[in-house]
């Protein structure tokens, strides 16, 4: 399995995990088509599908379990589940 496609898992994983580290996640969204943008206001834009998800850049790289919740919501909406990767 890549390791791209664990950290999208890991995303879906009950309960929320809360060591998902930032920069790995976006190269793993990234791999699978999204377009991430920094702002200079620490956001992380992430666009995919036409769709959009704003969230903070984390100072200690890791996520909190609520952003995860809301990149698991968001990933569900565009159809980029566990069960839908290749």
């Amino acid at each position: 399995m890549s390791k791209h496609k664990e950290k999208i898992q890991k995303v879906f994983e009950h309960p929320t995990s809360g060591n998902i580290e930032f920069k790995k996640l976006i190269h793993a969204l990234e791999h699978y088509g999204a377009l991430v943008e920094i702002t200079k206001h620490n956001k992380a834009k992430i666009f995919l599908n036409e769709e959009e998800l704003v969230i903070p850049v984390p100072h200690d790289h890791v996520l909190s379990k609520d952003i995860v919740i809301e990149v698991r919501h968001f990933l569900e909406k565009v159809g980029l589940t566990p069960d839908g990767l290749k």
